[in-house]
C-alpha cells in the first residue's frame, strides 16, 4: 500500500474583524502575508492567508471572519471556557511571552513546563485564545 500524500495546507481561526486580525497576526506575532484576495465590497470580505517568515511556502492560516452566527458562538464558547482555538510551535515560549508581553499582549497562562513541553495561551484580540508550545 501508498503512504498516503495528504497534508496540511490550510488552516484557520475565526476571526472578529480581518484588518484587526491582520495587524495582530502580521505586526505583533510576525507572520507574512500570503494572500489578499477581495471577494466582496465588506472590509472583511477577503481571502486572507498569513504563513511563518520560516516556512513562506508552508502551511498557510487562513484569518476567517466569524460571519456565520454559529461560528461565532463556536468561537466565543472556547474563549469563555478558556480553551486555546489552535497552537503554535515556538523556539522558546519564555523569550517569545517576554517578547509579545513587552508588545502589549495579554496572556491567559503564562509559561509552564509539563514534563517535556513547555506552553503558555494568549489572547489574539480576535476572540481566540492561542497556545504557544515548545517540546524538548
Amino acid at each position: 500500500m501508498t503512504p498516503s500524500t495528504i497534508r496540511i495546507t490550510l488552516t484557520s481561526v475565526i476571526v472578529d474583524d480581518t484588518r484587526k486580525a491582520e495587524a495582530f497576526y502580521i505586526d505583533v506575532l510576525g507572520f507574512r502575508k500570503k494572500h489578499d484576495v477581495p471577494l466582496g465590497d465588506g472590509p472583511d470580505d477577503r481571502w486572507l492567508t498569513v504563513v511563518s517568515p520560516k516556512d513562506p511556502t508552508g502551511t498557510e492560516l487562513l484569518l476567517e471572519p466569524s460571519g456565520h452566527p454559529a461560528a461565532g458562538r463556536f468561537k466565543h464558547a472556547l474563549f469563555s471556557d478558556g480553551v486555546p482555538y489552535t497552537q503554535f510551535s515556538v523556539d522558546d515560549v519564555q523569550v517569545e511571552y517576554e517578547r509579545l508581553v513587552e508588545l502589549g499582549v495579554r496572556f491567559t497562562q503564562k509559561p509552564v513546563e509539563m514534563g517535556g513541553v513547555t506552553t503558555a495561551v494568549l489572547d489574539d484580540t480576535c476572540g481566540n485564545l492561542i497556545q504557544l508550545i515548545h517540546q524538548g
